[in-house]
């Protein structure tokens, strides 16, 4: 485990000496890498940190302690602290080196004629500026990590919006500069009758969708209308609580979006919210099977020598294409060379990709472009197949992401502490698969937690 380097970066996020002392690095990252390991909440850490020994080792505590650590909220600050780029250098300087070595190995197990190095399009391996030859295959792939959060409809968004704008009138009115004035009627006993009377309905037809919608859009105008006259009468908006403070602009834009789309007849809108409470969540459309729509951040990845490095994260929808020559370049910046095969799906085969792949000697999987002779089809269809085998890698680090270290519904709610989660989930797979390298030393047999010193 690099701990230097985490301590570089982690004390580089504090700007100041006032205030009380912060906890050491090694116990803020021990502490977020144990709950992703283990896939538990904040205060399961917590608790499982002060039970167990090892774990105490781990996080830098010198002695065994039956006290809490730290209270369970400062998890939060640990993730606003390691952002996901301190991440992305972590993961290099603890990765990097056992990865080149894999990519050695490969290079001396291909004999130059079969495998993955079959059908180059240059042959020379030349490289702007100069370099080494390419070599090693880099996995290309993105997908979705799911946050935790309900599954968004107009009705129910509209529902939930109209009871914080109730909310935000009764806090306004109960302040000192609103005694006298008469509180506005919110009809909320009427609306939520409305609301119920639409949820509850087992078959519902497209114009009764469309009538609960434009009731709870009107209540939500004259809520809003309402809460404008309560701050021009003297009502002091950050006077309210934090969290509604933060809500009623989401509120605001939420309404327009849904009105928007109400008029329109349509059900797409540019940044759409899908969340009061994760405004920056957008609907990522996959084309999955069991879940064509996922909501949550698009991740796409690169995996070489086994271990997967994150190259793009973003809650907004992107292609993934686009980031294949950022990928290239990223190789060349850790390993010294360029890769010498990538493979991806076939969203990765543009014009400009091929271009670039051909230009720097990198074989680009995906079928060739122009006229082929039947033999030229048939080694195409040989080297796509093996090619597809050797895909099925990345997809099941994602399977194993998801499934094991919590990325299949990721609870983190703010912007930059879900992209954090989503580090440590792929931070997590490559040490235990680092782990299980070293343990095939006799050298370096042992449990991680134990032997991370």
């Amino acid at each position: 485990m690099p701990w230097e380097r985490i301590d570089s970066l982690y004390s580089a996020s504090f700007d100041g000496t006032n205030g009380q002392v912060a906890k050491p690095s090694r116990l803020a990252f021990g502490a977020l890498y144990i709950q992703s390991r283990l896939a538990i909440t904040d205060e399961e850490t917590v608790d499982q940190i002060r039970e167990n020994p090892s774990m105490q080792y781990f996080c830098g505590i010198e002695s065994y302690t039956t006290e809490k650590p730290f209270d369970s909220s400062l998890m939060v600050h640990f993730r606003k602290r390691l952002t996901a780029e301190m991440m992305k250098a972590i993961t290099e300087e603890a990765f990097a080196a056992e990865a080149k070595k894999a990519i050695e190995r490969e290079r001396d197990d291909d004999d130059g004629d079969g495998g993955s190095s079959a059908g180059t399009d240059s042959g020379e391996g030349r490289a702007e500026g100069g370099g080494s030859k390419p070599k090693g295959t880099m996995l290309l792939d993105a997908t979705c990590c799911p946050s935790d959060i309900h599954y968004p409809t107009d009705i129910n968004l509209l529902n939930k919006a109209r009871e914080l704008t109730e909310q935000i009138i009764d806090e306004l009115h109960s302040q000192p500069s609103q005694r006298g004035i008469e509180k506005p009627r919110t009809y909320r006993i009427v609306a939520r009758r409305d609301y119920l009377g639409f949820a509850k309905r087992r078959k519902y037809t497209h114009s009764q969708l469309r009538l609960a919608n434009r009731q709870q859009l009107q209540y939500i105008r004259r809520n809003l209308e309402s809460i404008e006259r309560q701050i021009a009468q003297g009502a002091n908006a950050e006077g309210m609580r934090s969290d509604l403070q933060e809500k009623l602009p989401v509120i605001a834009e939420l309404y327009i979006q849904q009105k928007q789309m109400f008029d329109g007849r349509t059900h797409t809108v540019e940044n759409r919210i899908v969340s009061i409470s994760q405004p920056h969540i957008r609907p990522i459309v996959r084309g999955k099977a069991n879940a064509p729509v996922e909501f949550g951040a698009k991740v796409a990845t690169a995996r070489i020598g086994g271990f997967t490095f994150v190259i793009h994260m973003d809650y907004e929808n992107y292609s993934e294409a686009k980031y294949l020559k950022a990928s290239a370049e990223e190789y060349k910046r850790i390993f010294g060379f360029y890769p010498k095969v990538i493979i991806g799906d076939k969203l990765y085969g543009t014009r400009e990709n091929r271009e670039y792949c051909k230009s720097m000697g990198i074989r680009l999987s995906g079928p060739k472009l122009g006229r082929k002779t039947d033999e030229g089809k048939e080694a195409e269809r040989e080297q796509a197949y093996q090619d597809s085998c050797e895909r099925n890698a990345i997809e099941g680090d994602y399977g194993v992401v998801k499934r094991k270290y919590g990325l299949d519904r990721v609870m983190a709610k703010l912007h930059g502490t879900g992209l954090t989660a989503i580090s440590f989930g792929f931070f997590v797979k490559n040490m235990e698969r680092l782990r299980a390298t070293l343990e095939a030393k006799p050298k370096h047999s042992g449990n991680l937690l134990q032997n991370s010193g």
